[in-house]
């Protein structure tokens, strides 16, 4: 019998990781997708006329141990991913894509879902309801239910294309992230470069049986080189291996997969009755349309550029006084920010990793979840991992009530994809009167200990960690009925608000105090630093602000207009970047052939949803100021509008019974010091 298709009797129903093989998967998933079938045709050819409970609620619970499986393989193929995972998923991928369009495309069960949602005035639901209600029949409506059969078929047909071109694009950038390494010999090569990061590339190429010191694109190798390594030549070459990903017309090269996914796109909208993608996916956001999209984004940059192209001068001028660079490239920026932010505020992460342990990171993350919404974290050794680096949590309330199992995995490795994530291995919901807890995961890249120091994180990676569990609350501390509704299931714009709200906690004394303690002495971060840490949060904003503005730029210039036309890469990106650029170009590099969040991730025509979060977060956050950080009344207001709710109502509904109005985006401006307080 195989393990993934049987109910999993492990503690806590996680997930069996130590017992799955990879030859699991395919017969596994197979066979659920049958039990599904199994399941859907119940639905479709019952007698009785249909209702919100035999329709709906039974299609909501339907191929439940489906959605287990495929989360524990996906989950699998980004955080500890090999060969054999990569091809499972180029075949698994199609099947689910398929099945996928089966149901939606079903016109049997489409009747009777419309059938319920043509009622729904006289049904008297509660809100839950009602959204969900509103959800299923979208599901169907906006994936061709009410098309001609010859457009269904090519609605699949373009699905299933779609599902293989993001994953190979994915695989294409691991291998290029992979593929590349800087090899050192010489010692005077890593001048500038602290010490931690120095032995971290000396264990690399020794764990690569090779002589002196290695980097490489993942970001705990790559960020330190670019921000502090003095070789100037060094830095260009690795900025520009980081920059060209996917773009050397090789095996590896992603152009083509950009525009078959951004032509694809577009032709899926029209077939299904709008202009274009970004149309299509911005009905299911809060900003609603391109228009709203473009309008935000423009209004920001016209406010933060005159600030961007000041900082950019200031940056400019002091490089060439302190080493006579007469033109400031991409591969500067980092290096003479450093530089420039240690010379006004003397302060540099090097001073301030020592405070930054990651076990005092981790419990003072805890202890603020303790102290906003009461919750109690204690490591467990009896949940099985798909790693021996992940570490395991028993969350409990003030009523020692189980309320989320916890996976925490830290460490980059050659099968982990670059950056940080939170995901989901099993959803909250509510069924036969039990409330069925959450398993939740966030998955990192920070530095290794090493044989000298223990992880000690830069002031970005505490940020990171915060941020990540901020996600991770938002799933912890889901209370719906609905498992599709439940956590992070929510509107892509609203979902980086638990999140990012959560990062200014690392900047107020009061949080700080809790846990950024010297890993050696164990002395509190002194309070100078503190205030240098609040202070120089707003170094370089406007710059920062016009770099995140035209990843949103771009992204809506692959998926807000008519993309079939579109046949250089690089020359409509160029076209995108065009109000935003500070730096001058370098033909070798493409930021689309690698930008995994829009070709690969959830993120097309939702770029601007970090920026939008932004304004949230920083609104949001105001309150908490405005009542003291730790206040219970604004911390439960938030938990019980925000963090329990998932996609159960409209955002900006539950956004106002928090705040008590609509977010103020000058609340962003002014905590970015753009404008006045």
């Amino acid at each position: 019998m195989n393990i993934l298709n049987t109910p999993f009797t492990t503690p806590y129903t996680t997930a069996p990781f130590s017992k799955i093989k990879n030859e699991d998967f395919l017969p596994a998933i197979q066979q659920e997708i049958e039990n599904t079938k199994k399941e859907i045709n119940e639905i479709t050819n019952s007698t009785a006329a249909p209702t919100f409970k035999n329709t709906i609620e039974a299609l909501e619970f339907s191929g439940m141990q489906l959605e287990r499986i495929t989360s524990i393989f996906f989950n699998l193929n980004s955080a500890e991913t090999n060969e054999e995972i990569q091809k499972l998923a180029q075949e698994i991928s199609p099947l689910l894509s398929e099945f996928s369009n089966d149901i939606t495309l079903n016109e049997d069960l489409f009747k009777r879902v419309k059938a319920v949602y043509d009622q729904k005035e006289t049904l008297n639901l509660n809100t839950e309801q009602q959204t969900l209600l509103d959800k299923k029949y979208k599901s169907f409506s906006r994936n061709g239910a009410n098309l001609p059969e010859d457009k269904k078929q090519q609605l699949r047909e373009i699905d299933k294309q779609l599902a293989a071109l993001s994953l190979k694009f994915g695989e294409n950038v691991l291998a290029e992230t992979n593929n590349f390494e800087l090899h050192i010999t010489n010692e005077e090569d890593l001048n500038g470069l602290p010490e931690g990061t120095v032995e971290a590339a000396k264990a690399l190429a020794e764990s690569l049986g090779k002589e002196g010191w290695i980097f490489n694109l993942h970001y705990p190798s790559y960020v330190p080189f670019m921000t502090y390594a003095d070789n100037r030549e060094l830095r260009k070459k690795l900025s520009l291996a980081f920059g060209s990903k996917a773009f050397h017309n090789d095996e590896h090269d992603n152009q083509q997969q950009v525009l078959k996914i951004a032509k694809f796109r577009h032709e899926r909208a029209n077939l299904l009755g709008y202009k274009t993608h970004a149309y299509f996916i911005l009905e299911e956001r809060m900003a609603q349309s391109p228009e709203k999209v473009s309008s935000f984004l423009n209004d920001l940059l016209e406010k933060a550029k005159p600030a961007a192209i000041k900082e950019f001068q200031s940056l400019t001028n002091f490089a060439k006084e302190i080493d006579g660079i007469e033109q400031l490239e991409k591969w500067d920026g980092a290096y003479y920010s450093e530089k420039l932010k240690q010379k006004l505020f003397n302060l540099d992460d090097e001073k301030l990793k020592p405070y930054f342990k990651l076990e005092n990171v981790i419990d003072g993350v805890f202890t603020v979840a303790q102290k906003l919404y009461g919750l109690q974290f204690e490591e467990i050794f009896d949940v099985d991992k798909y790693h021996e680096e992940v570490k395991t949590y028993k969350v409990t309330n003030t009523n020692d009530e189980l309320v989320a199992i916890f996976y925490a995995d830290f460490h980059p490795r050659a099968g982990k994809r670059n950056g940080a994530w939170m995901t989901v291995y099993k959803n909250q919901y509510v069924k036969n009167n039990e409330n069925s807890r959450p398993h939740i995961s966030i998955v990192c890249n920070f530095t290794k200990p090493t044989a000298t120091k223990p992880s000690l994180l830069t002031f970005n990676e505490v940020t990171t960690l915060f941020h990540e569990f901020g996600h991770a609350l938002h799933g912890m501390l889901a209370n719906t009925i609905y498992p599709s509704l439940s956590g992070t299931s929510v509107f892509w714009d609203f979902v980086e608000l638990p999140s990012q709200v959560l990062e200014n906690w690392c900047y107020e004394e009061e949080a700080l105090k809790l846990f950024a303690k010297h890993y050696q002495t164990g002395e509190i971060i002194p309070m100078e630093y503190v205030e240098k840490i609040k202070a120089s949060a707003a170094f370089m904003e406007g710059m920062q602000t016009v770099r995140q503005l035209s990843f949103g730029l771009l992204d809506m210039s692959w998926h807000g207009i008519d993309t079939s036309t579109i046949t250089d890469v690089k020359a409509h990106e160029e076209a995108a970047f065009k109000s935003t650029k500070l730096y001058p170009e370098t033909n070798e590099t493409c930021m689309s052939t690698s930008f995994s969040h829009i070709f690969q991730g959830g993120y097309s025509a939702g770029y601007y949803s970090y920026k939008w979060a932004e304004v949230l977060d920083a609104d949001a956050f105001e309150f908490f100021l405005e009542k003291g950080i730790f206040n219970n009344e604004v911390a439960t207001k938030f938990k019980d509008f925000v963090l329990s709710q998932g996609g159960t109502q409209n955002p900006m509904d539950l956004y106002k019974k928090f705040r008590g109005a609509e977010p103020n985006p000058e609340a962003l401006l002014r905590r970015a010091g753009l404008i006045e307080k």
